[in-house]
């Protein structure tokens, strides 16, 4: 079996879904490794590197006309490969709506089996191959590391011969994986913490990480069975933005992070909001590459607006990329385990299984 990992042409894109400590422990699984030319150049990783523990280096011409199974990280440009049939190509993300018709044209002629790491289902046995959360952690981290850099004053509550420093304080809007970990970061480096979910069940992780958690009063949980945030009602809506207004104002740092799966992000901080806050002020928008939950805010710029700097990065996790790699190629190898008889080293997939059923677009 040969398995082959393309890389990516996005600008924005710097990580890799295979480090070389990785290879080994796919050439186990019963695979020959193809690696493009110059797939991690981005990561200041050489073709040597992978070379020295096994992998081949091979063009993309050559890999897709030889390869069984391939891995990509997006599942953007696709169509441009001429693949062999019955291919298996799988991807950590694949939008269903937008980039991917090229690929979805020729999958039945080519009796492809495409497969989106994001559709993977909330369950326990799927959380080693969950390349959203691997990756939201990140965002979140590196989200409060960003808006530490960019503001003017220190993080912790400091006491000197000359005075005391007051601590920062922070709002976290999104108590999903990335808040939590930007709850968590904010924490560890003396920042005052507040955080806020349109999911009541949140409230105790938040609380458990020293934060404090802001909600909408007498209003019902706004969550899925799957245990993502839907979408919240029109009164639901007007109550969370005068919250919103009032705690806003106070804050050194906001960082948003609402997102609802296959919809446009929710627009949380509006225009007034983001004047209301104290010149020097910081917002952190993860939700760009959905359109955004702060207005004003564009993707991949940072921008000023009345003295408030907006951070607009669409694809955080990249900005912490050889860490995002290997939490994604430990994603990867979790899933192709899932995919091989271990016995006869050989492709074997089972269609009832849940997690395939998910995933396989």
């Amino acid at each position: 079996m040969i398995i082959s990992f393309l890389k990516e042409e996005d600008e924005f894109e710097t990580r890799s879904m295979l480090l070389p400590e990785h290879v080994s422990s796919v050439i186990k699984l019963g695979f020959e490794v193809f690696i493009e030319e110059n797939y991690s150049k981005k990561l200041n990783i050489n073709d040597n590197a992978y070379s020295g523990v096994g992998a081949n280096i091979k063009s993309k011409s050559e890999i897709a006309s030889l390869s069984d199974v391939v891995i990509k990280i997006s599942g953007k440009n696709l169509g441009s490969y001429n693949f062999k049939n019955e291919t298996i190509i799988i991807t950590a993300f694949f939008d269903k709506e937008k980039e991917n018709n090229d690929i979805i044209k020729i999958k039945e002629n080519k009796k492809l089996k495409i497969f989106g790491l994001n559709y993977l289902p909330r369950i326990t046995r799927a959380q080693a191959m969950d390349v959203l959360s691997s990756q939201s952690n990140l965002a979140g981290y590196k989200a409060v590391i960003d808006t530490a850099y960019e503001f003017s004053k220190a993080l912790p509550m400091m006491m000197t011969a000359a005075g005391t420093i007051t601590p920062a304080k922070y709002f976290i809007i999104g108590a999903g994986v990335a808040g939590l970990q930007a709850i968590a970061t904010a924490k560890r480096l003396g920042a005052v913490v507040s955080a806020t979910d349109v999911r009541l069940a949140s409230k105790e992780q938040v609380e458990s990480l020293g934060a404090k958690f802001v909600f909408v009063e007498g209003e019902d949980t706004l969550e899925t069975e799957g245990g993502y945030a839907k979408e919240a009602t029109d009164e639901f809506k007007k109550k969370q933005e005068e919250l919103m207004k009032l705690t806003v104002k106070n804050q050194d740092v906001v960082i948003t992070t609402a997102l609802i799966p296959g919809k446009k992000a929710p627009l949380i901080i509006n225009e007034e909001m983001v004047l209301s806050m104290k010149p020097g002020s910081i917002i952190c928008d993860l939700a760009t590459s959905q359109g955004g939950n702060v207005a004003f805010s564009e993707r991949d710029k940072v921008i000023e607006k009345n003295g408030v700097k907006i951070i607009g990065y669409s694809n955080y996790a990249s900005r912490t990329a050889y860490s995002a790699s290997g939490l994604l190629a430990k994603n990867i190898i979790n899933f192709l385990s899932l995919l091989i008889d271990k016995e006869t080293k050989s492709i074997k997939i089972n269609y009832d299984d849940e997690i395939i059923k998910g995933v396989m677009i």
